[in-house]
């Protein structure tokens, strides 16, 4: 199951999940039907068919949680608190002199350049955000921004350039009706 955040389940729910499976398994035991077990624990019969096939072959244990599934984060607890710091301290104490932005290819580069493990940029990001970082819009626009030309721009380049927004001619969508 994939989540929007990168996430899975937290332990919570994967300790619930588990409950509701070792509940199957006391029904299970007692020969109760698997659609009545369904309706009871508020899951799908196809869960519970699936469930009773895995304690038939596994028994009781075979139903428990087996943890997070997917990879660990290679870069552990102990790592990512250096990796804070490191951003904390900001880009220009790490070689970007030019502006105090992170960017997501530059905390890239710095992993890179501290820890030796190559991530995407992407990942990065994924990275950044189970670490509590979001992305951050500028307040001001930029200084380089020239208003003038912003202007002059709208005034004549979009007008050659800018679809009229007529349509050439009537048509007709219906076959019976003539144009």
């Amino acid at each position: 199951m994939r989540y929007p955040d990168g996430g899975g389940l937290t332990a919570e729910q994967r300790r619930r999940r588990e409950e509701v499976r070792m509940r199957a398994v006391d029904l299970f035991e007692e020969d109760v039907e698997v659609p009545c077990i369904a309706r009871e624990l508020r899951a799908s019969e196809k869960s519970v068919y699936q469930w009773r096939r895995v304690w038939r072959t596994g028994g009781r244990e075979a139903l428990r949680s087996k943890g997070s599934s997917g990879y660990d984060c290679r870069l552990g607890l102990r790592l990512q608190a250096r990796l804070e710091t490191w951003l904390e301290e900001g880009p220009a104490a790490h070689g970007w002199t030019d502006d105090q932005m992170w960017t997501a290819a530059r905390v890239r580069t710095l992993i890179g350049r501290k820890f030796h493990l190559s991530y995407s940029v992407s990942g990065v990001t994924r990275l950044l955000h189970r670490m509590g970082y979001s992305v951050q819009v500028p307040d001001r626009p930029a200084a380089e921004r020239d208003e003038e030309a912003v202007a002059t721009w709208r005034e004549v380049t979009w007008q050659e350039v800018k679809p009229s927004g007529r349509r050439p001619g009537r048509s007709a969508a219906s076959r019976t009706k003539r144009a």
